[in-house]
């Protein structure tokens, strides 16, 4: 970890407005679809409209034919040209020892078609209308095969086979913990819970669907290519290690504005393969546009968990096992953390802020005819901590105690801290039973019986929802290197490998910079998504600021060494009497004094450069306690909620106000997994939820006022900001918060469990059901 200079200071604490605002909001933007078309080819993808099917022939020619149309590729063209497969980390084994398996995932289809909406044929042609109309001219013979949706039946002895190596549809597993003293534990409990929970597949739903451009510079045919990407430096590797099959100097990645990310844009997509493979082959500038259909049946999903889950308690609530077993729907293929989602990120955060030593967990990831998951806000951490706040309120319930107390009494207490998990993740920092006090008092907990009553009297359902949620935040890339200039015009440059798309990170980066040279705001600029100016981890798992940000505040702190010493030179004094502030490097004691900018001016092309490296020690926890009411109408099953609490440790906020606006966003799309959104395949693979008019997202009129409190009692300790990433943590603690309190509204009709989503009619449903038992 890198230790800054105890005088260095970057802007904590201060709710900056972002300046990103101003640009984006007046049309300003630069998005991949905002640039000019200049001659441009168009490409468009022809999708399989069966979930499973051999391809026994394609007729091109009459597509070929066509005004307009440069070219027709099919995967067979990409395999006779050697195009690679989108890899994913092999890392993991089958229940029987064997390697991880699934079917490389290629550009374009060869063979087998194995989901709905996977890439069959590509048509590039001079506008997208032509290359559209050429592509429904493509004659495909498809021999149907049987198709399995669902990760439980995908398992069954018989059913249709995704890849045949492995024939029982498990791509790969993980097991934690000890499985004969669970056991045991449960054998000896005084209570036992038990749940079947889902975290249901999600579409993620950023404002901007996804686009490409390819160009090719004729001169030195080096490959540039305009995407929206979270990762673009892992973009660049693997477009031209693996599937371009070309040196990576050779490519060039520049991404522009993303319109919302939410881990949806983290991986190279086949049709950013296909756009930079035909530029390449056409010498052409190729580009590409999708439709909203288009990321709803090929662009990747989220979530998709199904799991039992159970405790094993004492008479006073303590929990002496916990133990889960899982389905991890994986889709066709395997992203590149398709199965590392399940398998490894769910797990690290699975017990929760609780201290549960006994544990067993039984994943496995499965093979489905379904369009493959990937990364989506929060990646795993969400679907565990829905499971382990979905039981303390069901124990609570079951027992007869308070979901406080039951929580209290099992909260890692501050002593125990550092912290090691049962998969041995560490926690080095929280506060947890501090924070549901806090929460608690800012929610009016004990004015809850009042506001329900009131309820009563309008014939209305009255609920109470509680969690307390905990995040493991960093990817496994713990370093990140900036290169800073400040140039003789005064400007003061930030060269990062992280991605902005919606965070703010011009606003954090801009202010940390400036809190540490003293110098304006507005002499800031950052460059970010340019691989020949900055490589890097890119932004995932809600790194950027811990990571990122350490980088950009050390390397402000390296800008000043390397001027004191520039200084030295030109004042003629030794570098420990030079005295750095606002700009201005100063001999002390005396009047001796020279700009920062001046000092560019003699250096190469008229700035004055540091390339520096932000270390952290290892990933960052963030927590927090979320409290919600809820009301629900019981002759219509709408669910309104109606009020939200949080109080979420990030450490040391950085800008407030920015972190807030990700915890109300979080908390959005975690009422819409909640409340409205759930992806339905038919049962022949037939993508039933493929446009917003079958998949419901929450709108503003749907959100209660969300009350954000951020602590910072509990700083982390592995990066020297002190802060924790915050990105996620509104959609992991929402969820299970909103179903606890709508269960909390049904307890009374003695309805113990729903599926999410819960929708009007199918808590209507349990309603009816639950009046019919009594009657009876």
């Amino acid at each position: 970890m890198n230790i800054l200079p105890a005088n260095l200071r970057f802007g904590a604490g201060k709710s900056v407005k972002r300046l990103e605002d101003q640009r984006l909001l007046t049309g300003q933007g630069h998005f991949v679809d905002d640039k000019p078309q200049d001659g441009a080819l168009w490409l468009y993808v022809l999708r399989s409209p069966h979930a499973h099917a051999r391809i026994k022939a394609i007729d091109t020619s009459a597509a070929l034919a066509m005004d307009g149309v440069s070219a027709v590729y099919t995967g067979a063209d990409l395999v006779a040209d050697s195009i690679g497969t989108i890899p994913t980390l092999p890392i993991f084994k089958r229940p029987d020892g064997s390697p991880m398996q699934a079917p490389p995932r290629r550009l374009l289809a060869h063979e087998v078609v194995r989901f709905a909406g996977e890439p069959v044929a590509a048509v590039l042609a001079a506008s997208r209308a032509d290359a559209q109309t050429a592509a429904e001219a493509i004659a495909v013979e498809y021999e149907i095969l049987p198709a399995v949706i669902n990760p439980a039946e995908a398992l069954a002895s018989g059913a249709p086979v995704v890849w045949p190596d492995a024939p029982d549809n498990i791509a790969a597993a993980m097991s934690y913990g000890d499985a004969a003293a669970t056991e045991a534990a449960f054998a000896k409990a005084r209570h036992v819970v038990s749940l079947d929970i889902t975290s249901q597949r999600l579409v993620p739903s950023a404002m901007e669907p996804r686009s490409t451009m390819a160009e090719v510079d004729r001169k030195t045919g080096r490959l540039t290519l305009h995407v929206q990407s979270q990762t673009p430096t892992a973009t660049r590797d693997i477009l031209a290690d693996v599937v371009l099959k070309r040196p990576k100097d050779s490519v060039h990645v520049l991404v522009g504005d993303i319109g919302g990310g939410f881990g949806h844009k983290v991986n190279l997509y086949p049709e950013d393969g296909v756009v930079a493979y035909a530029a390449t082959k056409l010498k052409r500038t190729v580009r590409w546009r999708g439709d909203r259909l288009d990321d709803f049946v090929g662009g990747h999903h989220g979530r998709d968990l199904t799991s039992t889950g159970e405790f094993a308690l004492d008479e006073k609530g303590r929990v002496l096992a916990f133990r889960v077993r899982s389905l991890g729907g994986t889709g066709a293929y395997l992203t590149g953390a398709g199965v590392i989602i399940p398998l490894v990120l769910g797990p690290f955060v699975a017990t929760g802020v609780y201290d549960l030593p006994l544990i067993h967990f039984d994943i496995k990831a499965v093979l489905t005819h379904t369009a493959p998951t990937g990364p989506y806000r929060g990646a795993g951490r969400p679907e565990a901590v829905f499971i382990v706040e979905r039981l303390m309120d069901a124990a609570a319930r079951q027992i007869g105690m308070d979901p406080r107390q039951i929580r209290k009494v099992n909260y890692i207490k501050p002593s125990q801290l550092p912290y090691k998990n049962a998969v041995g993740e560490t926690y080095d920092s929280g506060a947890f039973a501090h924070m549901l006090e806090r929460a608690s008092k800012l929610a009016d907990w004990d004015g809850f019986n009042a506001r329900k009553k009131a309820a009563k009297k309008k014939g209305l359902l009255y609920g109470r929802g509680l969690t307390s949620y905990i995040e493991w935040t960093g990817g496994r890339v713990h370093t990140e290197k900036v290169t800073l200039h400040a140039t003789a015009e005064g400007r003061i440059i930030l060269q990062s490998g992280t991605q902005a798309m919606g965070q703010g990170l011009q606003t954090s980066y801009s202010q940390m910079v400036a809190g540490a040279l003293g110098v304006p705001l507005d002499h800031i600029d950052v460059i970010q998504g340019d691989t020949d100016k900055a490589t890097g981890g890119g932004s995932v798992g809600s790194r950027s600021l811990f990571v990122g940000g350490t980088a950009a505040v050390v390397s402000a702190g390296d800008l000043i060494q390397k001027a004191r010493e520039k200084a030295s030179h030109v004042l003629e004094a030794s570098v420990g009497d030079i005295e750095y502030g606002d700009g201005m490097l100063t001999v002390v004691g005396t009047d001796r004094r020279v700009s920062l900018f001046d000092l560019a001016k003699d250096e190469k092309d008229s700035r004055l450069t540091v390339n520096s490296q932000g270390d952290v020690d290892g990933p960052t926890w963030p927590n927090g306690t979320h409290i919600c009411e809820v009301e629900i109408d019981p002759e219509t099953g709408v669910t309104r909620v109606v009020r939200y609490t949080t109080v979420d440790d990030v450490g040391i906020a950085i800008n407030p106000m920015l972190v807030t606006g990700q915890v109300h966003g979080g908390v959005a799309q975690g009422i819409g997994q909640a409340l409205y959104e759930g992806v339905v395949y038919d049962p022949s693979g037939q993508l039933l939820t493929a446009s917003y008019q079958d998949y419901c997202i929450p709108r503003a009129s749907d959100m209660p006022h969300v009350e954000v409190t951020l602590d910072d009692s509990a700083p982390c300790k592995t990066n020297p900001l002190g802060a924790k990433g915050c990105g996620e943590s509104g959609a992991i603690g929402g969820p299970p918060c909103i179903v606890n309190g709508v269960m909390d509204a049904l307890s009374e009709l003695s309805i113990t469990s729903l599926q999410t989503p819960l929708t009007p009619v199918k808590i209507w449903d349990a309603i009816q059901k639950a009046k019919a038992t009594k009657a009876a």
